[in-house]
């Protein structure tokens, strides 16, 4: 599912990651844990294809789903990540003008995805998530909880294998946060989705199949849940 091998990232002389290796199975849920500036949240983004690992090392890879991410093109690359890849972040980054339907449609249209199509697609979602009766109703309008389930629909939206999550829970009350983490496992048990979850939560972290805990640019420990 998700191969990296030696991968490197710096920031000016700041050295980011120094030579992470890491095998991701289908249908895994992985926590990342570590101290803020461990390089988790650098980590996600080179996994999940937004930023691309340092060039310092002839030995460095990335394979997703058998897809060496290195040798694609811009374009290949922007449409191998808006069919095979979700993104969950801290902040649900919904569009405040748009409603929870026209949010979620959002990655079927960038796909060309006929309207009504799209939207049957999204209105399984919503239904799925219990906000069957908010389709209509804009992000002003939705809690916070709310908000993130239908960044959470965003992100399922194109039947993606893989979803990255980025602090998906800080934002959220204690409540709200405890059913975002369950809803990360039913939603791998109802669809099949590997889970790439970086977070500060212990709970949700120990509730996945493997820790990874960073320190340094480093994976300094694996467990297996």
């Amino acid at each position: 599912m998700i191969e990296a091998k030696n991968i490197h990232k710096s920031f000016g002389d700041l050295e980011v990651l120094k030579g992470v290796d890491l095998s991701i199975k289908k249908g895994e849920v992985v926590s990342i844990v570590g101290a803020s500036g461990a390089g988790k949240t650098t980590l996600l983004q080179i996994l999940g294809t937004l930023d691309k690992p340092g060039n310092n090392s002839d030995l460095s890879s990335l394979q997703i789903n058998g897809q060496n991410i290195g040798a694609l093109s811009e374009k290949a690359l922007a449409n191998f990540r808006n069919e095979h890849i979700g993104f969950i972040f801290q902040f649900h980054q919904l569009l405040p003008e748009f409603t929870a339907l026209e949010n979620v449609c959002i990655p079927a249209y960038i796909k060309r995805t006929e309207k009504v199509a799209a939207e049957k697609r999204a209105k399984e979602l919503l239904d799925f998530l219990g906000l069957s009766n908010r389709y209509h109703h804009k992000p002003n309008e939705l809690s916070g909880g709310e908000q993130q389930r239908v960044a959470v629909a965003r992100a399922l939206m194109n039947q993606p294998s893989i979803i990255f999550a980025d602090e998906p829970s800080g934002n959220l009350d204690s409540t709200s946060a405890e059913n975002l983490h369950q809803l990360f496992f039913d939603l791998r048990d109802k669809f099949g989705q590997t889970f790439v979850i970086v977070t500060h939560n212990n709970e949700l972290a120990d509730m996945a199949d493997r820790k990874l805990t960073m320190v340094d640019g480093k994976i300094v420990d694996d467990q297996i849940r």
